[in-house]
């Protein structure tokens, strides 16, 4: 079949869930429109990605498809060949493990290599862990900073803190930062010895699924009954 002239080929922005929950519950249905017709994708694991289409579709012709692999493994050399199918006139798919590509993702180094070369990039719809935890927060939604992971190192972890705490009443702007699910509870024994009991917390949970948790309290009020965040996919959020 031949193609329209006029149509530019794009790459695309795929949204996923942020858990096991039903995407039609969080996922527009142009979305799978758009999805549908595309066979060059980028992702973070074939095999969750595969998973994802056939959610999409169950009868997605995934053998057709081709996956270019984009991790903390892929060689820089790699990623440059990445963007042939687009520019060769086929519609590409981003596609991220979790939520929106290229908001705390690998993505983002393709959509910049994309907007160098001047190709259309088009996000789509889809849910924001971040943004999610800063609208249930109560906390400023005007100024915000996500600063991704903090030091791993106690000592280091604790200055960390103290300098989002600074940040946060310095400038009233919210402070949002995540962990590896298995380490939150580290996480939150740290923000618990280092920060001042007036400061505000908000621990976001789960985000979209059946088990959500959103709270929001002081330091001093979070220390008397600490929740259960082991292997839950977390974002917290500070205030002054």
């Amino acid at each position: 079949m031949r193609k329209n002239p006029l149509y530019m080929a794009a790459l695309y922005l795929i949204p996923t869930t942020l858990g096991e929950s039903d995407l039609s519950a969080v996922l527009p249905e142009k979305n799978n429109i758009i999805t549908r017709k595309i066979r060059h994708f980028i992702v973070e694991d074939v095999r969750t990605a595969r998973r994802f289409l056939r959610k999409v579709d169950r009868e997605f012709p995934i053998d057709d498809c081709s996956f270019s692999v984009l991790n903390q493994h892929t060689q820089p050399e790699e990623i440059s060949r990445f963007l042939e199918p687009l520019v060769q006139g086929n519609d590409m798919g981003i596609i991220s493990e979790a939520g929106c590509p290229a908001v705390a993702d690998p993505g983002a180094d393709i959509v910049a290599m994309a907007q160098r070369k001047n190709l259309t990039v088009v996000p789509l719809v889809g849910p924001s862990s971040i943004l999610l935890a800063v609208m249930g927060s109560g906390f400023n939604g005007q100024s915000f900073a996500f600063v991704g992971y903090l030091p791993i190192e106690s000592v280091e972890r604790a200055k960390a803190l103290k300098r989002l705490e600074s940040r946060a009443t310095a400038e009233k702007q919210t402070q949002l930062f995540i962990e590896t699910p298995y380490r939150n509870a580290k996480m939150l024994d740290e923000i618990i010895r280092s920060c001042n009991p007036r400061t505000r917390l908000c621990i976001a949970v789960d985000l979209t699924l059946d088990t959500e948790f959103i709270r929001t309290k002081t330091v001093a009020e979070w220390k008397n009954r600490l929740p259960d965040l082991s292997k839950r996919p977390c974002v917290f959020a500070l205030y002054c």
